[in-house]
């Protein structure tokens, strides 16, 4: 049994996993930088570490200092949450080899899935479709690359091997064009990964960005948890999610679930993890898998009721699986609006001062959420402040629930994008559902 835990993160996150630590029964170790001593997971820690400045690589990406954390505080394990290091290979090995349990897969597994190629080469092995692209990295010889260009057809993305979250990637809608692409996004991937590998791919026009959530244990267990619909985005950033993904058809997405879940069992992997695809003429490509808890991971825990943090602590403790695939029932549809502290126009982020937090309730309210009343929002970290979750019997009665709950949140003090999430609660096609991944950006005319 684990009886202490230290969370390597901040913000709602690091909120969320204590309170699953609490219903175990497991102490946990809150880590800070100095501009988040006055968060509220370090209030309520059994204890509190400060691992340096505000400065992320000085803290929150600073191993030595985390490994420091869970030796002075004597803690069995660390659970990274997502972000920061979470996806860190490196991270985790070190974690292990210090003798203590990182919560999440086997350093090797983050390695092997947190390069594209790699990632794209594996899945193919239990039938798992890719967009048709380069096999492996990108030829530097130009010619070769035009006449793959070519073959694919126009217009083609240039991906980082080593990316996520929106960043290294760049489209090239002409042969002319190309090479400066590849030039650019060689460059940002460097600079934000420390890798300068890219690959190609075609450039699918109006695909919808769909999900798969698995979780598997060290006895070779493997469930899928549903699929999600993340297509509203805003600068390759999600903005909303849903489950379940809505038109999608029954047997292809039972499908699917048995390859998500193929493809757990072939790799070994333990822990909570999503496969992530591109859907577009009733067709999945696989895109990546993070390999970690996701930030809408409350809409799948409310159509199954199953815990995945709790899930995830308990398989770190060589537990097996508490489900069996035969035991997950959907129920209803859930919606999570993302509720971040920026300028509703300029999307430019709104730290400071909350004068005033009044969060929204009722049936089927869920907000995750690390602020209060006092809080000042500092202006070094990620600008999401809370989570606001809807559930119904029905995708349209979650949509009415949603408006009805935005509509009661208050925040005083700084900008939010609660505003543009009513709004696009109204939207016809929002609520037809089905929209692409370029769908907000047209309407916003970005």
């Amino acid at each position: 049994m684990l009886d202490k835990i230290l969370i390597a993160n901040r913000g709602e996150v690091a909120l969320r996993i204590q309170r699953a630590c609490r219903e175990l029964g497991i102490k946990t170790v809150a880590v800070h930088s100095t501009a988040d001593e006055n968060q509220k997971h370090v209030f309520l820690a059994d204890e509190s570490v400060c691992i340096g400045p505000p400065e992320s690589l000085k803290s929150y990406l600073n191993i030595p200092s985390i490994i420091s954390a869970a030796e002075v505080t004597d803690s069995m394990a660390i659970h990274p949450g997502y972000g920061f290091l979470a996806e860190n290979g490196d991270f985790a090995e070190q974690v292990e080899q210090s003798g203590y349990i990182f919560i999440g897969p086997k350093s090797a597994t983050i390695n092997l899935m947190g390069n594209k190629i790699s990632a794209k080469e594996i899945v193919g092995e239990v039938g798992i479709q890719c967009i048709p692209g380069s096999d492996g990295e990108l030829d530097d010889d130009i010619e070769k690359v035009h006449k793959l260009a070519d073959e694919i057809g126009y217009p083609v993305l240039i991906k980082a091997a080593s990316g996520g979250g929106g960043k290294g990637m760049r489209v090239a809608h002409t042969k002319g064009a190309l090479q400066h692409t590849i030039d650019l996004t060689k460059t940002e991937s460097k600079a934000a990964f420390g890798d300068d590998t890219i690959f190609m791919e075609k450039l699918l026009e109006e695909p919808r960005h769909i999900e798969f959530q698995v979780i598997a244990d060290h006895h070779g267990n493997a469930v899928c948890l549903g699929d999600r619909d993340c297509s509203m985005q805003r600068n390759h950033q999600k903005i909303i999610e849903e489950a379940p993904a809505p038109k999608i058809p029954k047997k292809l997405r039972e499908e699917m679930f048995k390859k998500c879940i193929d493809f757990c069992k072939h790799i070994d992997y333990r822990g909570a993890g999503t496969l992530e695809f591109l859907f577009e003429n009733d067709e999945f490509y696989f895109i990546e898998m993070n390999t970690r808890l996701q930030v809408e991971h409350p809409v799948t825990e409310m159509i199954t009721g199953i815990d995945i943090v709790k899930e995830q602590i308990k398989i770190a403790m060589g537990l097996p699986l508490s489900i069996k695939q035969e035991d997950i029932v959907e129920k209803g549809h859930a919606i999570e609006c993302r509720i971040n502290a920026e300028d509703p126009k300029t999307f430019m982020p709104s730290p400071g001062m909350i004068d005033l937090w009044h969060p929204p309730g009722g049936p089927g309210i869920r907000v995750d959420s690390h602020v209060y009343t006092g809080y000042e929002i500092p202006p070094y970290y990620d600008s999401m402040i809370a989570k606001v979750i809807a559930f119904a019997n029905s995708r349209e009665s979650a949509i009415t629930r949603m408006g009805v709950a935005l509509s009661e949140m208050i925040i005083e003090g700084i900008k939010t994008n609660r505003d543009l999430q009513i709004e696009i609660m109204q939207h016809n096609a929002f609520k037809e559902g089905g929209t692409n991944i370029h769908y907000l950006e047209k309407r916003l005319g970005l």
